[in-house]
């Protein structure tokens, strides 16, 4: 998925950093503001107890798979009345997702509200994919109402959606707008693709709440912080994401169809308050270690990240050239390229 703020380019010197300044001496690793869960991932392979956290529940989703589940699923509670095949099939996975890609669509709150042939107004998916996404949540819900499936199954069925429709999504990369006619890649029909399951700790956490509430009820030896670094809210970006997620029929408004989410707006992305907020996050910590990405275009400059961040220990940074996240050709940037700071602190003592 092509996410703002993607950390998929720098995992390795984020991973080799971590590794320095702790000696390798770190079993847990909190990553507070997860996205789409790529570092928290990356250090999960690692074989590290993982604290997976973020605000909008698509990235719960997300995370709740790939961070929550740790062991094979079996799917036995379907049967071949509900997947026909699946009893014989020895891939149960390959023959559900086969299966709910294959399903007739139906209209439903996406193609309703985001197709052409539903609101006449917008077009965020082709009309057979806007259909056939409201039929395969449709079931995958209904499984679950039913317990036809467990909750490790039904997030490993939303999560591998989420990532399937974005694929055919009529987008320039975000959902803050769509495009005047389908791209090719959204004239195709969608098809499940089974999603990555990583063996890990069972004793994972995946958390959707507040980033500070989190950071300060949970101990761990590694706090990895990714905050927003502008005013670019995600909840806008990644609305129509946060819908198919819950789908929950919201009222909806604007040219885009966007949900009210007064309740995920970030204090991150506000220059009014993201010292503050960022203040308070770092003080009542849990953690051994604490590292922080954030760019030199960020809300909040070096100097009071350097004060706020040694007011627990030792503090540091490297930095690393990377290319910038563009969500569309035609909106002018200033470069091309953008450095990516990676502070840390040494915390003398764990709150």
């Amino acid at each position: 998925m092509n996410y703002i703020g993607s950390k998929l380019s720098l995992l390795n010197f984020i991973g080799d950093t971590v590794d320095d300044v702790t000696n390798g001496t770190y079993s847990s690793v909190c990553d507070l503001f997860a996205g789409t869960g790529i570092v928290g991932r990356y250090f999960k392979k690692k074989g590290k107890k993982i604290i997976a956290n973020d605000l909008q529940y698509y990235s719960y989703v997300l995370n709740r798979h790939y961070i929550g589940n740790n062991h094979p699923l079996m799917f036995s509670s379907l049967t071949d009345l509900d997947v026909p095949g699946i009893m014989i099939s020895d891939n149960p996975i390959i023959t559900i997702c086969d299966y709910l890609s294959g399903l007739e669509g139906e209209p439903g709150f996406i193609y309703n509200n985001y197709c052409l042939g539903g609101s006449g107004e917008r077009l965020y998916y082709s009309d057979e994919n806007g259909k056939l996404c409201d039929a395969i949540r449709t079931k995958i819900e209904s499984w679950m109402k039913n317990n036809k499936i467990t909750e490790d199954e039904y997030y490993y069925l939303l999560c591998t959606l989420l990532e399937s429709i974005d694929k055919v999504a009529n987008t320039a990369s975000v959902y803050g707008a769509f495009l005047k006619n389908l791209k090719e890649s959204a004239t195709k029909r969608m098809k499940l693709v089974p999603v990555e399951l990583l063996p890990g700790k069972a004793s994972s956490i995946v958390f959707n709440d507040d980033a500070n509430v989190v950071a300060a009820n949970n101990p761990v030896d590694v706090l990895y912080l990714d905050p927003p670094y502008n005013q670019r809210q995600y909840a806008t970006n990644y609305h129509l994401l946060e819908t198919i997620a819950r789908y929950d029929t919201p009222e909806i408004h604007g040219k885009t169809g966007l949900r009210e989410y007064s309740s995920q707006k970030s204090k991150y992305c506000a220059r009014a308050k993201v010292k503050d907020v960022f203040d308070d996050l770092i003080t009542h910590a849990k953690a051994k270690y604490i590292f922080l990405s954030y760019n030199n275009e960020g809300l909040l400059p070096i100097d009071e990240i350097r004060a706020i961040m040694s007011k627990r220990g030792k503090y540091g940074y490297v930095t690393k050239d990377y290319h910038r996240f563009k969500a569309d050709g035609m909106r002018e940037y200033s470069a091309n390229s953008t450095v990516e700071y990676l502070h840390y602190v040494i915390c003398d003592e764990q709150n």
